[in-house]
């Protein structure tokens, strides 16, 4: 009995995700016929997750729940205005406010609260999904680069860059004492299994964040260089607080560095694909043989 609603959740919020990644031009076309209403307040359903899982694990409460319905709508809201006052597509006030807003949502874990303590994912999914209904479907933000239709130049380009960073990450993270090396032989399924789950889970979410939004509109107003430089700085930060209750000064400065490798991958060609691809399979190796 607790297990359909879990998996109806899930399913509700991989449809808008997986449909963007696969289908987004014709999905994006669609909804642009819609009134302008119900592109504005289609968002709301979102909230259903919520109430699915929250109301089998018993924790439902009713401002959570609105909390859910009206937050994706208001997201829509906003960037439709930066959609209408940024005639030359170079990036509005109104885009930085929601991707700080999403920003410090996940990272300082606001809505955590609402989930059972083993079912957080969940929130994380939901604000991605919020952020991509806004971002693609109502923004139309150009040159994100989210199609995961994968090309063998995603891959050449994306195990490139993770060539690059490997020696510096290793000589680095041995030095300062972040990494430990086990050297264990793991079958083909256990990393089959866990490059799938990073990439679709892990490393396309932030990839789609800190590439395909956060430096694909900072290019827009201080440059190639400078976008990467700072994406990458921004990137390092948001792992301050993972695995320790403190400042975790170590993840910060490998995550950072990690992050000009993972921007190297997407703006090649502008490919989320790409970069998920170096992003996914840096985490697989850390977290088999370096963790």
């Amino acid at each position: 009995m607790i297990i359909t609603p879990m998996v109806i959740a899930a399913l509700f919020l991989l449809i808008p995700y997986l449909a963007m990644a696969f289908f987004g031009s014709r999905i994006t076309a669609t909804i642009a016929q819609l009134p302008l209403l119900a592109r504005i307040t289609a968002p709301a359903m979102f909230c259903v997750p919520y109430a699915l899982v929250a109301g089998s694990a018993g924790v439902f409460h009713w401002y959570w729940l609105a909390i859910y319905a009206l937050l994706p709508v208001a997201i829509a809201a906003i960037l439709y205005q930066a959609h209408r006052i940024d005639l030359l597509n170079r990036g509005s006030w109104l885009d930085f406010l929601i991707l700080i807003s999403l920003g410090l949502a996940v990272d300082l874990r606001w809505f955590e609260p609402a989930w059972p303590s083993h079912l957080a994912v969940f929130n994380k999914i939901l604000l991605l999904d919020a952020g991509i209904y806004g971002f693609q479907f109502i923004r139309q933000l150009d040159g994100v680069g989210f199609d995961l239709r994968l090309r063998i130049r995603d891959l050449g380009f994306g195990l490139r860059e993770f060539l690059f960073y490997t020696p510096v990450a290793i000589v680095l993270g041995l030095s300062i004492g972040f990494l430990h090396f086990h050297p264990l032989w793991s079958s083909p399924v256990q990393w089959g299994g866990a490059f799938l789950f990073t990439f679709f889970f892990i490393a396309v979410p932030e990839e789609i964040f800190f590439r395909g939004w956060l430096q694909n509109l900072l290019e827009k107003r201080m440059g190639r260089h400078s976008a990467l430089i700072l994406t990458a700085v921004l990137f390092g930060l948001s792992h301050w607080n993972k695995r320790t209750a403190n400042f975790n000064w170590q993840y910060v400065l490998l995550a950072a560095i990690a992050g000009l490798f993972y921007g190297r991958a997407w703006r090649r060609e502008r490919r989320i694909g790409a970069s998920a691809i170096t992003h996914a399979t840096v985490d697989t190796v850390w977290s088999i043989w370096f963790r």
